[in-house]
């Protein structure tokens, strides 16, 4: 996870979302200081850091999901980076890890209060809900909080929570993750001052629980030596994305790719183009039923635009939301052809949804096939290597190779690592500006 999300987060930072929330940010400064992906020159006040690469990290719809729903790193990792950076002692790899684990506990076990959390959200997006709460746990560990000060950063962090999801599709979806990190850092700041709020808002039917209508919280087992913690990772895997859209996307774009193979083992020079028509069985959800989309983030957001992109070019990619790839006269006149069916044993959960994909062909013949668990879901996850090739095609789009490198070797043994902090000097190797050779870390630094 934590791999990924600096994978996504670096081609994140090529984007003009990233370029705005750091335009924005450069005007405030602060004597903490924290470092931006990406951006040897540039460095901002820790919460500022949080923001703007928090805002890389969903900027393409890249980074991972779990189950409930939410994306759950990207709300973490870029504040913790951010802290930790700016701490007088620098917190430890291990440290780090049991910050990041602790943030992701906070918002498995309050999206398991409700039974509305587990279903593709409707009202609003969950990385604003729990994504900031996470954050503040996250944080406050790192900072080393005491009980009576996490509680306090956990109530004030939940005033700052919620973001409809009209705006998912548009360049201000990314700044959802970006003031969720942000929030639940300031959050357990404010806490560390002696801020204080409600100590039962996670137990108020007007606290937390007016984001979930159904949520009902209840205790949690105690830990002791003898009956040791069981985290909700443990049980719940997290699905990695192979290309940037929505999760949904990948359930269509598998089974499109699997209908143009069988049309072409049929017809090898089959212009898929002159398709007659495409139906697409998918579950009831409006926010990601956009038959023409005029943006690349309301492509990302769409079952017929990742359904046309696959079956025209056997795969969908970072390129297949260029403006080149989209405005091909081919796609949007398959855009044209596209109907949707919702079956009502098709339903909204991305642990229960499948897609299924008709083609009929100019000359009459029809070929179907079906996606139920895509290639990087929890049920089916990316190997090891994939998951590395994913993160280094990232990374080098601004990293040189030897940072990308660097980073995969401290990830892989960072719970013996020192200083956690290393990985954001590896972060601003940019691979267009010249560094010296004594600024650069090496992993067995």
């Amino acid at each position: 996870m934590l791999l990924d999300t600096l994978g996504v987060g670096l081609l994140g930072t090529t984007t003009p979302v990233f370029h705005v929330a750091l335009e924005y940010s450069k005007r405030y400064q602060a004597k903490e200081i924290s470092s931006v992906w990406g951006r040897p020159e540039s460095s901002l006040p820790p919460h500022y850091a949080t923001f703007v690469n928090g805002a890389a990290v969903h900027a393409m719809d890249f980074d991972d999901t779990w189950h409930p729903a939410t994306h759950p790193s990207g709300a973490l990792l870029p504040a913790l980076l951010a802290l930790a950076e700016s701490l007088p002692s620098k917190p430890s790899g291990l440290e780090l890890l049991l910050a990041f684990n602790v943030g992701l506990e906070v918002q498995g076990r309050l999206m398991r209060f409700s039974k509305e959390a587990h279903n593709i959200p409707r009202r609003f997006h969950p990385p604003t809900v729990v994504g900031v709460m996470g954050s503040a746990a996250a944080t406050a560990k790192l900072l080393g909080l005491s009980p009576t000060q996490n509680m306090a950063a956990l109530a004030i962090a939940c005033s700052s929570a919620g973001a409809p999801m009209a705006n998912t599709a548009t360049q201000t979806k990314p700044l959802h993750l970006a003031n969720a990190g942000r929030r639940g850092l300031e959050a357990s700041q404010l806490a560390l001052l002696g801020l204080e709020g409600n100590k039962q808002i996670l137990d108020l039917e007007s606290g937390f629980r007016i984001f979930y209508e159904d949520y009902v919280p209840h205790h949690l087992a105690e830990v002791s030596p003898t009956a040791p913690y069981r985290w909700v990772l443990e049980d719940q895997d997290i699905a990695f994305k192979r290309f940037p859209a929505h999760l949904a996307m990948h359930w269509v774009a598998d089974a499109a790719v699997k209908v143009r193979t069988k049309i072409l083992d049929q017809d090898p020079n089959a212009d898929l183009s002159q398709i007659k028509r495409i139906t697409v069985r998918v579950p009831l959800s409006r926010y990601i039923d956009r038959p023409i989309p005029d943006t690349e983030h309301q492509a990302r957001h769409s079952f017929q635009f990742n359904c046309c992109s696959a079956l025209l070019d056997g795969a969908v990619t970072v390129e297949s939301f260029s403006n080149n790839l989209m405005g091909r006269k081919a796609l949007k006149e398959l855009l044209l052809k596209v109907h949707l069916e919702h079956p009502k044993d098709n339903q909204a959960s991305f642990d229960k949804m499948y897609c299924e994909v008709l083609v009929e062909t100019a000359q009459g013949r029809t070929h179907t096939a079906r996606c139920n668990t895509f290639y990087g879901h929890w049920r089916k996850p990316l190997s090891r290597e994939d998951l590395e090739k994913k993160f280094k095609a990232n990374a080098s789009s601004v990293l040189t190779s030897d940072a990308a490198d660097g980073i995969v070797q401290i990830i892989d043994s960072l719970e013996t690592i020192p200083d956690c902090s290393v990985l954001g000097s590896y972060m601003q190797f940019h691979k267009h500006t010249p560094h010296k050779e004594k600024y650069f870390y090496t992993a067995s630094v």
